[in-house]
């Protein structure tokens, strides 16, 4: 589906998601044309229907889109309170989950104003060893374009929400 005017719907929905779990679901094809889906914690959407994302870890990701640029990203709201009243109330609130469809641009280095979005994401952590091992030293960053959305069905609990 095109996107439209449903950028603002689908902001809220991928920060439910992230709040939830704190990653999303990044995939890409494999040379022999088998899919690949890796975790992405560091990516933040703009209000221009486009994107970026930290590219410090994923070794078959880059690989992956020097051969075709496409991804699919998917964001599900795993927070178990939400999913629990839509099981009681046998419908959800609003939508659990959505895959936006884009292109990807080349890695480069992260302007002063992506780190510190991402520093300040990260933030809760700075105090702990994970955090210097994992995410003080970020730098690299790769855009997409998004150009197209699928919503998550999940048939008739999902009646009402368009």
């Amino acid at each position: 589906m095109e996107i439209g005017d449903r950028w603002n719907e689908i902001l809220k929905i991928f920060d439910d998601a992230y709040k939830s779990c704190f990653h999303f679901a990044v995939a890409t094809v494999n040379p022999d044309g088998s899919p690949h889906v890796t975790p992405i914690g560091g990516l933040f959407l703009r209000d221009d229907k486009t994107g970026f994302y930290f590219e410090e870890f994923p070794s078959r990701l880059p690989e992956n889109l020097r051969r075709n640029p496409h991804v699919c990203v998917m964001a599900i709201n795993a927070e178990k309170l939400f999913w629990g009243r839509a099981l009681m109330d046998g419908k959800f609130p609003s939508p659990p989950g959505i895959r936006l469809l884009g292109t990807t641009g080349q890695a480069r280095e992260g302007t002063q104003q992506e780190m510190d979005l991402f520093q300040k994401r990260m933030g809760f952590a700075r105090s702990l060893k994970g955090y210097k091992i994992m995410w003080e030293g970020m730098h690299r960053v790769r855009d997409i374009n998004f150009d197209a959305f699928e919503p998550i069905d999940l048939g008739a609990m999902m009646a009402g929400l368009g």
